[in-house]
């Protein structure tokens, strides 16, 4: 999830554990502890794009980390603040760092949560940013934040934002389950064959869900709202996977594949080779356009093969925003 929800879900965690002790530092340092694990995003700047991507959400996000760095900062802070024990720090920690990675695997990027194991959790059931999910939450922290630590209706606010904010994350699964039905339902009154199927919600809600479909030699890309009343169109997109040609033996380009999952398609743009991740979407609610949120540029160099994200364009995000409002409303 973004940082301000991450902050968030911190704050209140460490206000759950320790507030009654410690008062508001609580959620301050619980708001540290929201932020902590996405500090793995540093690794872009010392290494190279595919292994940022896959050190992203791996260690930081995991069990591993929860239990040992937990007592590592729970330890510091019984030496600082002896108001609690060092069981209570480290239960403190490592909730923050755990909750972190349990609300990050309901994305579409998910989580390595049982790190060192290869195993990625990615329930797809949640946007990375969503108003409704934040915006409670942090306003139930607000009030709960400007009354004393002693005071029963502090403990009342913060919990509410919780039951809240979880009811929320799971009303989201009861939702996208309605979309799967609807979008296989659609698929086979179209009798449209496939191989494969995945749905998650468009940009900033969960009123409209998007269906990534794979067949033999493309892949279907597919909207709904719960709003429509016309049948669910899906869009063509050539996997075109046979364009990589040597590239695709290369380990990096191996890896890259691996991260997507195989859910990639391959575009030939001015002579270049760029690989579509799609399990992000399009940077458009029109399923035809060929602008990606994620695409990869591969390049050959002289000291072999390169590969680098492709910049975005502000003014698609705009687009996006403006033509996701209007879509979302029906068909």
């Amino acid at each position: 999830m973004d940082s301000i929800t991450q902050i968030v879900l911190g704050a209140a965690v460490g206000e759950a554990v320790l507030g009654r002790k410690i008062g508001n530092k609580a959620m301050l340092l619980g708001a540290l502890g929201g932020t902590i694990p996405d500090f793995d995003v540093a690794a872009t700047f010392f290494t190279d794009t595919v292994t940022a991507l896959e050190i992203h959400r791996g260690f930081t996000h995991s069990i591993v980390f929860a239990i040992s760095f937990g007592l590592l900062f729970g330890w510091l802070c019984s030496l600082w603040d002896k108001r609690a024990t060092l069981k209570q720090w480290w239960l403190f920690w490592f909730s923050c760092f755990v909750t972190h990675a349990l609300l990050d695997t309901h994305t579409t990027w998910g989580t390595q949560l049982f790190w060192p194991l290869d195993i990625r959790l990615d329930y797809k059931n949640i946007f990375v940013i969503d108003p409704l999910y934040t915006l409670p939450f942090l306003t139930f922290l607000l009030i709960a934040a400007f009354h004393r630590k002693d005071n029963p209706k502090r403990r009342k606010f913060n919990n509410l934002g919780l039951i809240v904010s979880t009811s929320y994350l799971c009303l989201t699964i009861i939702l996208k389950g309605f979309a799967f039905v609807k979008f296989k339902n659609e698929l086979e009154s179209q009798e449209i064959s496939h191989l494969g199927i995945q749905v998650k919600p468009s940009p900033f809600n969960t009123i409209m869900w998007i269906a990534n479909v794979e067949t033999e030699d493309s892949f279907l890309i597919g909207y709904y709202s719960f709003f429509d009343t016309q049948p669910v169109q899906f869009y063509e997109h050539p996997k075109n996977h046979e364009a990589l040609g040597d590239l695709a033996e290369d380990p990096l380009v191996k890896r890259l594949i691996k991260i997507t999952e195989s859910w990639y398609t391959i575009s030939i743009k001015n002579n270049q080779v760029y690989l579509n991740d799609l399990r992000f979407g399009q940077l458009s609610v029109n399923p035809e356009t060929e602008r990606y949120a994620f695409s990869y540029l591969i390049e050959e160099t002289d000291s072999g093969v390169h590969i680098s994200e492709e910049i975005k364009d502000s003014r698609d995000a705009r687009k996006l925003l403006s033509d996701l409002w209007e879509r979302m409303w029906g068909n």
